[in-house]
């Protein structure tokens, strides 16, 4: 096949190009609820289905060109990037597990906050952390096996508490200044990060505040008669090296590195293992990713099926052909990078593809460029947030071993997050960002 025809097959919208999005949705969402048991349909089976879907219904020529296009999505490298992440992820968290990091790092934290405060503890944890290191998946690696540990001593069910790091960790993804989403869209849209700072927090710090709430609230069910342990300090220093390197804004791949060495060297040198057991940790928490794995990377095809076919530019085409209003227009660009993120799994990846084409829109309709990039960065992170396919909450099922869907029910940041920002369109506001720029 000629570079001329695959661009053209690129270019040329096409609805059903979908199909393999909505037969995974079929597959795993509805059938999941039908059953009542959201382990009924494992999600590499849904994925296998829609993936096969997706290379029967392409329009990449013969059946071996077809497969070497879905092979190239999967081995995209930001989907490498993840699944080296991943690994690393699991190694780590396995090996704390066994040294005991989890047990003592649990036990800090129930001495210092009291039960009813413990859930919202995590909450804003979680909300600083990202803020300062600008990655949610970093942010969900590092507290997720505290917020199981807390759950286990506490009776929190564990989505719960998942949820709660999804939660926090969207936040400072939507926020953060070295943030990938804000970076991307400040840069597409020609304003400062400064000035989309602005409109951002005062649209994502009410919700913030008002899920913090929420969160107290359900803590108060919480009591405290569990009984606190000793804390073990030694055992704590790989988990607050790993948050002080991650803060400090070193890559994730190396804070990960350094907790699994530091995990290690302290349970050797307090006895929870030997180095033959360090090994053997860190290989039954890489193998126990490996559902994770394949997810991402059946994920990864399918979606490149997707744009590859069109299914991308038919949905930006039917978003901006009937805009005749600032209002329409801001929806559109919420709507257009909403269902990118939903085709892509990676709201990175999102911004780049609908930034451009929001900017257009943002000139023809002058909505001020900050508003815009406000609008862009927030829905993106709306929805990665809540796509049980996304990164975040496969990682996050993956440390918790529970399903995605399960911590759905629990997202309540991201949901508020995007009503308050439909709100925000609707109502103008913040209304000192919203006037028409002539």
């Amino acid at each position: 096949m000629t570079n001329s025809t695959d661009s053209r097959l690129q270019r040329t919208p096409n609805p059903w190009a979908l199909t393999p999005l909505v037969v995974f949705l079929l597959s795993y969402l509805v059938v999941s609820i039908i059953a009542g048991d959201f382990y009924k349909m494992p999600i590499t089976v849904a994925f296998l289905i829609a993936s096969i879907v997706a290379i029967a219904i392409s329009k990449g020529g013969v059946l071996n060109n077809r497969i070497e296009q879905f092979c190239r999505g999967a081995a995209n490298s930001n989907i490498m990037l993840m699944v080296l992440i991943f690994i690393l992820a699991g190694a780590f968290a396995q090996t704390a597990k066994a040294m005991g990091a989890v047990d003592a790092t649990v036990n800090l934290a129930m001495s210092i906050l009291p039960g009813n405060l413990l859930v919202a503890g995590i909450f804003l944890a979680a909300c600083f952390i990202s803020i300062s290191i600008g990655t949610s998946v970093g942010t969900i690696v590092a507290l997720s096996p505290v917020a199981v540990g807390i759950a286990a001593k506490t009776g929190i069910p564990d989505a719960l508490m998942l949820g709660v790091v999804v939660s926090g960790a969207m936040f400072g993804d939507n926020l953060s200044f070295i943030s990938d989403t804000t970076i991307v869209a400040t840069r597409t849209q020609g304003c400062q990060m400064s000035d989309k700072f602005k409109v951002n927090i005062r649209i994502a710090l009410p919700i913030a505040l008002l899920t913090g709430a929420i969160y107290i609230l359900v803590g108060n069910q919480v009591n405290d008669l569990y009984e606190t342990a000793p804390i073990e300090w030694v055992k704590v220093i790989p988990y607050l090296i790993v948050l002080i390197t991650a803060i400090c804004g070193i890559n994730v791949m190396v804070v990960l590195i350094i907790g699994i060495i530091l995990s290690g060297l302290v349970g050797i040198f307090t006895g929870s293992f030997d180095f033959w057991a360090w090994n053997a940790s860190m290989g039954s928490g890489i193998t126990n990713m490996g559902e994770l794995i394949i997810v991402t990377l059946l994920a990864g095809g399918m979606l490149e099926m997707i744009r590859f076919n069109g299914g991308i530019d038919w949905i930006i085409k039917k978003l901006t052909t009937r805009i005749h209003s600032t209002k329409g227009a801001e929806v559109s660009i919420a709507a257009l990078v909403s269902f990118a993120n939903l085709c892509t799994a990676n709201n990175t990846i999102a911004l780049i593809m609908a930034g451009p084409i929001a900017k257009d829109i943002a000139d023809r309709f002058h909505i001020d460029p900050k508003r815009s990039a406000s609008l862009l960065d927030i829905f993106s992170c709306f929805v990665q947030g809540i796509i049980p396919y996304g990164a975040q909450l496969l990682m996050a099922a993956g440390l918790g071993q529970v399903s995605p869907i399960e911590i759905m029910q629990y997202l309540y940041y991201p949901y508020l997050l995007g009503i308050g920002a439909l709100l925000a369109i609707a109502f103008n506001y913040p209304r000192k960002f919203a006037k028409v720029q002539i």
